[in-house]
């Protein structure tokens, strides 16, 4: 099995593929790119459609935190994937208007004054978390994706919790929920969905689906969904699963229990 190094290793290999890597980080001994890290001819290209355009998209940054922290390690067993990593999301307040009760990463709007995307994922973090920025080691930003429903273009941060800190719910009024759920868990082909809904127009038309995980008693799904199911793929941390379990969430209110599996 992966010990954390090697999760650390390919993280940051996976940045220095695709992505920006953090200027402060040293070079790692033989390059960035070990030649485990698969190419599934895709790449960070992840099928978000931008949209027929119109406004400038407002900027923000989300913090895609990994660490060696869950005091409840996963039951189950991903050769390519340490029991004990773990990635930080949160589950937004159900009141709010964009994107009630949904799980998403740690982040938000670019304020002026922030210096990068990387200062707005952290700031953002520690607003919402009551993390610690300082014992974050940032490896990097990957390519911004669009928002279209928001008209939000966001940039992924990938960071590594190198010095653990508490995390809690800030200000309820944002939040319902902090919590670290473990990456084999997100892995295990039995939390694999597809998610399936209603457009929303005039965005788009028809329906959306894209990829789902139920874990931690709850459904992860969209933006976020998506940038989990990147990368597992690009890393090799997925496995096969049943792309014919599909969970339509068409008027899904996140207050309630996520609904059946369907066809």
């Amino acid at each position: 099995m992966m010990h954390a190094e090697g999760a650390l290793a390919d993280l940051r290999a996976l940045v220095a593929r695709y992505g920006t890597p953090d200027p402060a980080l040293p070079p790692r001994p033989g390059g960035e790119v070990p030649d485990r890290l698969p190419d599934d001819g895709r790449g960070w290209d992840f099928g978000v459609d931008p949209g027929p355009g119109g406004e400038t998209p407002a900027e923000s940054a989300v913090l895609v935190l990994f660490g060696a922290l869950d005091r409840r390690p996963s039951h189950f067993h991903a050769e390519a994937v340490p029991e004990d990593l773990d990635l930080l999301l949160t589950q937004r307040a159900l009141h709010l208007r964009k994107h009630p009760g949904q799980v998403a990463f740690p982040g938000g709007r670019k304020d002026p004054e922030d210096r990068d995307h990387v200062a707005t994922a952290l700031r953002e973090a520690q607003e919402e978390t009551g993390l610690d920025p300082q014992g974050v080691k940032v490896l990097g930003s990957l390519p911004p994706a669009p928002l279209t429903v928001t008209n939000f273009r966001v940039t992924p941060v990938v960071g590594w919790w190198d010095r653990p800190s508490d995390v809690f719910v800030v200000d309820e009024g944002e939040a319902s929920r902090v919590f670290r759920v473990p990456v084999a868990d997100l892995v295990d082909p039995a939390n694999r969905v597809v998610t399936s809904r209603e457009a929303v127009p005039p965005v788009r038309a028809g329906r959306f689906r894209g990829p789902g995980f139920l874990v931690s008693d709850t459904l992860v799904w969209g933006f976020t969904a998506i940038v989990i199911d990147r990368i597992l793929e690009l890393l090799g941390w997925a496995q096969d699963w049943d792309r014919g379990r599909v969970v339509d969430i068409t008027g899904w209110d996140a207050s309630l229990p996520v609904p059946p599996l369907g066809g």
